[in-house]
């Protein structure tokens, strides 16, 4: 939220517990914001994170009622997502009033520089024309950690080859070369690539086929590959992994399987991500897990020793803000970031007021 000539930032980052929203979203929606413990005269600019864009967004927008019906009609793509977003647009504008610009800010958006090999499905070719290619998502981050991390080892982010990685409640890898995505874990949807806390990730599309021929309906199938999969699926105890862990460490196999594969998909996915840079400067850790969780961060670097990274054992154990945990020796270097989402939106936001205003 922005206010005044100065341009300045006014920040504030909170959790709203869904039974605290209640069933009228965008009345609990408005609620929370007019809680925020900061005031909100003068504001000149809201910005809202869009998780989908598809093909048609691929910069942050000012919102008017035509970018609304295109997010809106992508909303199935983001199921999760989506329609939150609107509802968060609608409930802004009662607080600030209908003359505040408000900017959609998209996830997808720093992937759309990946490259056709990356993005295309092996299916007809008439998918491509119908938008249906792979998109990538959590970009808000990857790039967030991409820059801080050439921050952090005072290198410009044009000349780095960077496996970025956003560990949290949703997680994806990323391929990010000279500061622009190559290629990434999520695809259409944010539901691919790599386990999360209760989403699968991917899973044989024909395992999807034989649930719906065998009596499944299509929501249920796609609440169970949301919903239910994942670390809560696998472990039966919970799709945070802290209480995996604590699971696991009390004797669950179920949980320590639901470890095992989780950090599997991360390490295999990593290599992927690695071959489609073809060069290697430094894995970078952000989100939720890749700040907090010393033992993931340990078990997926040592698989990727091979590429040259060695981590520095104390520094991992002690670190979740923004460091360097590599050895000296290590030729890859080891990065953990704070994720700053909301920062990262703002900035975009400014700059597009003010390129908007020049």
């Amino acid at each position: 939220m922005f206010g005044g000539p100065e341009r300045r930032a006014a920040l504030w980052q909170g959790e709203v517990p869904a039974a605290d929203i209640g069933v009228d979203r965008v009345d609990g929606i408005e609620r929370a914001i007019r809680a925020i413990p900061v005031s909100l005269d003068g504001v000149g600019a809201v910005g809202h994170r869009i998780v989908h864009g598809a093909d048609r967004f691929d910069r942050p927008t000012v919102v008017d009622a035509g970018v609304e019906t295109a997010i809106a009609s992508i909303a199935e793509l983001a199921p999760l997502h989506n329609r939150v977003g609107l509802e968060g647009i609608e409930a802004a504008r009662r607080v600030v009033g209908g003359s505040v610009v408000h900017v959609a800010v998209f996830d997808t958006a720093f992937h759309r520089t990946i490259p056709p090999a990356a993005f295309a499905y092996g299916g007809p070719r008439d998918w491509i024309e119908r938008g249906l290619r792979r998109y990538g998502f959590h970009g808000i981050s990857h790039q967030h950690a991409a820059s801080a991390a050439a921050h952090l080892l005072s290198r410009p982010v044009t000349d780095l080859a960077l496996l970025t990685c956003h560990l949290g409640g949703g997680c994806s890898l990323a391929a990010v070369a000279g500061g622009r995505s190559v290629d990434t874990t999520m695809g259409f949807t944010p539901l691919d690539g790599l386990v999360m806390a209760t989403r699968s990730g991917s899973v044989d599309p024909a395992l999807v086929v034989h649930l719906l021929r065998h009596g499944s309906s299509i929501d249920e199938v796609e609440h169970v590959l949301e919903y239910e999969s994942g670390l809560l699926g696998l472990s039966g105890v919970s799709g945070d992994l802290r209480e995996v862990i604590t699971a696991r460490d009390a004797g669950s196999a179920a949980a320590e399987l639901a470890v095992d594969v989780f950090v599997h998909r991360v390490a295999t996915g990593a290599g992927a991500m690695i071959a489609a840079l073809g060069r290697l400067d430094a894995i970078v850790f952000t989100g939720g897990i890749g700040e907090h969780s010393h033992e993931v961060r340990s078990r997926v670097v040592a698989r990727l020793e091979p590429f040259g990274a060695r981590l520095d054992e104390a520094m991992n154990q002690r670190t979740h803000a923004d460091a360097l945990i590599s050895t000296t020796e290590s030729s890859v270097s080891v990065v953990v970031v704070t994720a700053r989402e909301e920062e990262a939106i703002a900035l975009a936001v400014r700059d597009l007021v003010a390129s908007t205003a020049a």
